[in-house]
């Protein structure tokens, strides 16, 4: 029976953590003018029409096409917009075929995008997703982000994931409107869904980190094997893909939230970077 190979989800020590996560979070320039979460401090208030010089990003599509005529969105600012951070702390994520695996990475981005977001005067909470309960108000205070950071780099390797359960609890709290990244290898089939319900109302973003073995094993004719979460068996063909995620950027874009894949044998923090910087207005606003 064909068993992934599993490492440690991290093999530097605390120091050299610390060391990447802030080198990550200066990376990110949350404090600068091009702050990635510039501009998440606006809310939509009403739709009005459209007047020479407006911005084409404003402009509201449905009531456009609805009524016929352009329209655009009007937004008020609103203060200390916090973030959330869903992290995927299921078993399948800490399977791996790289020397960092999924988890180590997804542990990694989002204490980095955690203390640069503070920076900037963003509360940030953190929500565990898998058996542990790990649950992290919004905060300012840097010490508690790297607190639960450490508490993460433990991992049992047997949890289950909870992404969708947890998406679903968390959307009634959140009493305003809120900046949701999730970080996960989106295994749970009910995710997406649960995400597309959270996005209603928030800015959602997901981070999907992908192991390059997801994407079958060549030459391997058939194989056996066993799901890293629930025990099951499973029998697959070599070349197959174990996830197929080819459609999942387009079910999450029709709801306005943001989609990119990291792949762990890949270069990933200019990707990152680049990606949270460029994140177009137009689609935190398409609600």
């Amino acid at each position: 029976m064909l068993r992934p190979r599993t490492l440690p989800h991290d093999p530097v020590d605390s120091r050299q953590f610390e060391v990447a996560v802030r080198r990550l979070a200066d990376s990110l320039d949350f404090g600068q003018r091009d702050s990635v979460f510039h501009g998440a401090g606006l809310e939509y208030v009403q739709s009005r029409p459209y007047v020479a010089g407006d911005a084409v990003k404003f402009i509201d599509w449905k009531v456009s096409a609805r009524l016929g005529k352009l329209y655009v969105k009007e937004f008020r600012e609103t203060k200390q917009i916090p973030l959330y951070l869903l992290l995927d702390t299921s078993a399948s994520m800490c399977v791996t075929s790289r020397t960092l695996s999924k988890y180590a990475w997804a542990v990694r981005i989002a204490t980095g995008i955690g203390l640069a977001a503070q920076s900037s005067v963003t509360p940030v909470g953190l929500l565990g997703c898998g058996a542990r309960e790990m649950h992290v108000r919004p905060t300012l205070s840097r010490n508690i982000v790297m607190e639960w950071a450490h508490q993460l780099r433990r991992h049992d390797f047997t949890e289950q994931t909870s992404l969708a359960r947890r998406a679903r609890e968390l959307a009634p709290s959140l009493a305003q409107r809120t900046t949701v990244v999730v970080l996960s290898d989106l295994h749970d089939p009910d995710a997406i869904p649960a995400l597309q319900v959270l996005a209603q109302r928030h800015d959602c973003v997901v981070l999907h980190l992908e192991d390059p073995a997801e994407q079958g094993l060549r030459g391997a004719g058939i194989i056996r094997g066993v799901e890293a979460e629930s025990g099951r068996g499973f029998v697959g063909f070599g070349g197959s893909r174990a996830i197929d995620a080819s459609g999942w950027r387009s079910e999450l874009s029709r709801f306005g939230i943001d989609y990119l894949r990291l792949r762990t044998d890949e270069p990933i923090l200019g990707k990152l970077t680049y990606f949270l910087k460029n994140r177009g207005f137009a689609s935190r606003s398409a609600r």
